[in-house]
């Protein structure tokens, strides 16, 4: 069962990703007695849960949570480390989703929590195909093996070897379904344009790009080269390709588009520390 070895965990904050993490945990059998959410405003919460504001009583040891998500926005740190801090032990762990909050800040906020671990998920989790992005603050094999027990449910867990590599990964994994869905649009509005009824254009769009992804994800073959075995010399698929190619171009946008969102979760790493 999912979360077994966590008897009691607080949610602070439950919107869209901290909705979708527990989505996708209830899902997967986890028991919803639980979970505590705090929010300041009551709104809907997956599996009926309902959020509460003020913190339980966590001052004793028997009481303090095993695990607590941090799922608010960023610059709420601060004010939700006043209450929260003198509540934990250091048998509470942190899972951290703050963007651009890196793990010194964390343990600056929570000096007596337990383990520290920040976590890069998508909205995929709510399919479980979700890559999870994890780093922790120390080298425990059995801190890695319950955070892969716990977050393997809802996507693949990747480890990386420092945290300066979250920067990167945020962009790349964290905001690239947003990349991703906005070359979907593109392609089904491209479609329209060149005389396909809109609906049907959006439909093809969708489908292909699962199909393609959907085999990209089982071939032993690189996705670049798959590109080339698609396409037939001088043939439709390589005319595309050409434009695609042209100058690096398609290249150099997306390495503009994931430089732009990592500088900027860099900047938010700066503005945490100030």
């Amino acid at each position: 069962m999912i979360a077994e070895g966590f008897n009691s965990i607080w949610f602070v904050g439950c919107g869209n990703m901290g909705g979708a993490i527990l989505q996708a945990w209830l899902d997967n059998g986890l028991d919803a007695a639980k979970i505590t959410v705090i929010k300041p405003h009551a709104s809907p919460l997956p599996g009926g849960l309902q959020s509460q504001p003020d913190y339980p009583d966590g001052s004793h040891k028997e009481h303090a949570p095993d695990l607590v998500m941090l799922a608010m926005k960023p610059y709420q740190l601060d004010e939700v480390a006043a209450k929260l801090a003198p509540l934990l032990g250091g048998n509470s762990h942190i899972v951290s989703v703050l963007a651009g909050t890196e793990i010194e800040i964390l343990r600056l906020a929570f000096p007596k929590a337990g383990k520290i671990v920040r976590l890069m998920p998508n909205m995929a989790v709510t399919v479980a195909k979700s890559p999870m992005i994890l780093i922790s603050e120390v080298d425990d094999p059995d801190l890695t093996q319950e955070m892969n027990t716990l977050f393997s449910p809802l996507g693949q867990p990747e480890w990386l070897e420092n945290e300066g590599q979250m920067h990167i990964a945020t962009a790349l994994s964290g905001s690239g379904p947003a990349f991703l869905f906005r070359f979907i649009d593109a392609l089904a509005v491209s479609a329209t344009q060149l005389g396909m009824e809109k609906d049907q254009a959006a439909r093809l769009a969708l489908a292909m790009v699962d199909g393609a992804a959907t085999l990209a994800a089982g071939s032993q073959i690189d996705p670049g080269e798959l590109a080339n075995r698609v396409a037939s010399p001088n043939g439709v698929t390589r005319k595309g390709l050409d434009v695609l190619d042209a100058d690096g171009r398609v290249n150099g946008l997306l390495h503009d588009v994931l430089k732009a969102a990592m500088e900027r979760n860099r900047e938010m790493a700066e503005e945490a520390k100030a």
